[in-house]
């Protein structure tokens, strides 16, 4: 790289910097968040134990609540389990819709889940509650989508909430701060390749 172009490259990054600052000064507001993570791609609930992850580098407490997988080995888990009561971990889903095929024992669970939802959103010494797969829940209304936004929006101002799971609902993603959609380019489960210890659970 020659001295003329070393020069314009660091004029460049200086005019970005100083922009890129300035926008980062105006941001003002420190609050709690309602994060969707949605669509149909892979991802939704990895990206949610990322956030998990994070927050308890940081010293907080957590709540995890799964509505849907029901009782999977999961290494996320297992890996969770190594910082003890600083997790708070529910696995309260019968599985998914197709396996137990009984509308009103998937209504009662996520009812159960629902209710372990509200008890970690209210322990004010948790910062962080993962609601994992909500979204299917709500998509074949086995919660009403008002007092889930409701609740949502009661919570402790200071409080982080994620809602993972395809199909968010319209009203879920209007109350939401933050939402993600992830996309479907490529999955190697169309090409025959089963779900795998490790990438899935």
């Amino acid at each position: 790289m020659s001295i003329d172009d070393a020069t314009r490259h660091r004029e460049k990054m200086e005019k970005r910097k100083a922009v890129q600052d300035a926008e980062v000064a105006e941001k003002t507001i420190e609050k709690g968040l309602l994060i969707v993570n949605t669509g149909p791609g892979k991802g939704k609930t990895t990206a949610g134990l990322g956030l998990v992850l994070r927050a308890l580098g940081h010293g907080w407490r957590v709540g995890v609540v799964q509505f849907i997988k029901g009782a999977w080995d999961t290494g996320e888990k297992h890996a969770l389990k190594a910082f003890g009561d600083r997790v708070a971990w529910h696995t309260l889903g019968e599985g998914f819709t197709w396996e137990t095929q009984d509308k009103a024992r998937d209504i009662a669970a996520a009812e159960q889940a629902w209710a372990k939802a509200i008890e970690l959103m209210d322990d004010p010494t948790i910062g962080l509650v993962l609601l994992d797969e909500l979204n299917i829940a709500l998509r074949y209304d086995y919660l009403p989508i008002g007092d889930v936004v409701a609740a949502f929006q009661a919570r402790r101002p200071g409080l982080h909430v994620i809602v993972t799971g395809r199909n968010a609902k319209p009203a879920l993603i209007e109350a939401a701060d933050l939402v993600t959609e992830m996309g479907s380019v490529k999955h190697h489960f169309a090409a025959g390749v089963k779900a795998q210890v490790g990438i899935e659970f």
